[in-house]
């Protein structure tokens, strides 16, 4: 009788923040039972061959839009299946009240239930959920997100505050369904979840999430940019500047280390917020401050995008070289804590013709470990152990599922990209199997791709294409990491 429900042979495992070692792998009940110098085929009731590829841990994209523009059962069976193309076995989604998503205001304990419903038997990955309280209402059931429904992190959005400036057009409090979106806002959420980690934190980090632009800032850059005659993603990046991420990361610092509040800062995407976020660590050394960068961030530049229309429009802007160089430092140097793909599956109809109304955002969770592969280890010498650590284990600690997610350890969930380091491809939409219909990414030649992504021990993608049904489960957070082992 098989030992184990699979094995899988002959790779080399990638193991965050130790080192990459040929290994055996063992997996009982979805979870992994044995690491082994050797096994054998008839130790598992399937062999998986592992033989010249890298092992690595199942990718956790941290920062992504289920349901943001399209509807979320549907975007949820998608681009959950996008994610396995990269690797990804986690999606962490943000989720909020107002315009866009649900479309609707009120209650959490009503409406998160029904957000769960919505995605139940339609995910390819597991999935958490980040929830950005939006009124009074909501900051009061933050205690009861926190201890009970399994959300352990929360966002604030500085540039909602006085502008919708998301669509050009009305006042905030429209577009978030909000009563009162501002400081004050801001300021007791931040007390509120210190609270919640204070009694929950114990089973993993509650955080709160950071997205840093100032909106009085952006309103006046907007009017002088407005018929400069820039090309549109050079005028966009002009319209929300660096200066705009800066002054809002340095707000947050004041706030924060008065709230004793852990925070994370959002897909930083200038040298400046880069720096901004380095100078907070140190005002604040008692401070709990983790930052994420994005893969377009580290990618691509206006430059690159130029005369290939409103695709890459997305918030906070596509930058300038200088700015991918700076970012690429502070992941080599170890400032950022993980990276993401800032997942908002947008058609190409909602980017139209105009900068101005053009809908922010587009999907790119299929590149999360080719990208890191392609620009990080091949091109500038990023170890294999490092780049597991930033898409998988590092986001994994930062919010609350480690080590079930971003391990290769007994006990943890027995979640793989089995990844050639040497596969090239030509990025396309249709690559990605997302239901968006472009990318901005389009024509970039890419070089490690995953060839098996396992979930929880089943194999759920080879080979370019999905070979299972929906298998992902809601991640309930904090986890407590004594349960990891049984």
């Amino acid at each position: 009788m098989a030992r184990y429900d699979s094995v899988i042979l002959g790779g080399r495992v990638v193991l965050p923040g130790y080192g990459v070692v040929p290994c055996d792998i063992g997996v009982s009940e979805g979870r992994i039972a044995a690491l082994a110098d050797t096994l054998r085929p008839s130790d598992g009731n399937e062999a998986i061959d592992a033989a010249g590829t890298v092992v690595f841990p199942g990718g956790v994209d941290a920062h992504f839009h289920l349901g943001i523009y399209r509807d979320l059962a549907a975007d949820a069976s998608s681009e959950t299946e996008s994610s396995l193309v990269g690797g990804a076995t986690t999606v962490l989604s943000y989720f909020r009240t107002g315009q866009h998503y649900l479309n609707r205001t009120g209650p959490l304990r009503e409406i998160f239930p029904a957000v769960l419903e919505s995605v139940r038997g339609r995910v390819h990955t597991d999935v958490g959920f980040h929830i950005a309280p939006m009124t009074r209402e909501q900051l009061g059931e933050i205690e009861w997100l926190a201890g009970e429904a399994g959300v352990a992190s929360f966002k604030y959005y500085f540039f909602y505050k006085g502008l919708n400036l998301a669509a050009d057009s009305a006042d905030a409090k429209s577009y978030t369904m909000s009563d009162s979106y501002d400081f004050g806002h801001l300021y007791e959420m931040m007390e509120r979840v210190a609270e919640a980690d204070a009694k929950s934190g114990a089973r993993g980090r509650i955080s709160l999430s950071l997205h840093c632009e100032n909106a009085e800032l952006i309103k006046l850059f907007i009017e002088r940019v407005k018929g400069g005659g820039l090309p549109p993603l050079e005028a966009y990046s002009k319209a929300r500047p660096a200066l705009t991420e800066r002054l809002s990361i340095h707000e947050a610092g004041v706030l924060a280390n008065a709230a004793r509040v852990r925070v994370n800062l959002l897909h930083l995407s200038s040298r400046e917020a880069l720096e901004a976020a380095v100078q907070l660590r140190a005002l604040y050394p008692t401070l709990d401050v983790r930052m994420e960068t994005t893969l377009h961030h580290l990618c691509l530049t206006y430059a690159m995008l130029e005369g290939k229309g409103l695709g890459g429009k997305v918030n906070p802007p596509i930058r300038e070289q200088r700015d991918v160089d700076a970012l690429w430092e502070g992941v080599e140097s170890g400032a950022i804590s993980w990276i993401a793909s800032d997942h908002a599956c947008c058609m190409e109809s909602l980017k139209g013709d105009e900068l101005w109304p053009a809908l922010p955002g587009f999907g790119g969770t299929a590149l999360l470990y080719p990208v890191l592969i392609s620009e990080g280890y091949h091109k500038r010498g990023l170890s294999l152990e490092r780049i597991a650590e930033l898409a998988s284990a590092n986001p994994a600690r930062a919010f609350a599922c480690y080590p079930r997610k971003g391990a290769i350890a007994v006990g943890a969930d027995a979640d793989f990209a089995l990844i050639d380091l040497e596969r090239e491809e030509t990025v396309s939409a249709a690559l990605l199997h997302s239901a968006q219909d472009h990318t901005p990414f389009e024509g970039v030649r890419v070089k490690g791709w995953p060839v098996q992504t396992i979930l929880r021990g089943r194999s759920v993608y080879r080979n370019g294409e999905v070979i299972s049904e929906p298998s992902g489960t809601f991640l309930s957070r904090p986890y407590t990491a004594a349960l990891v082992a049984r």
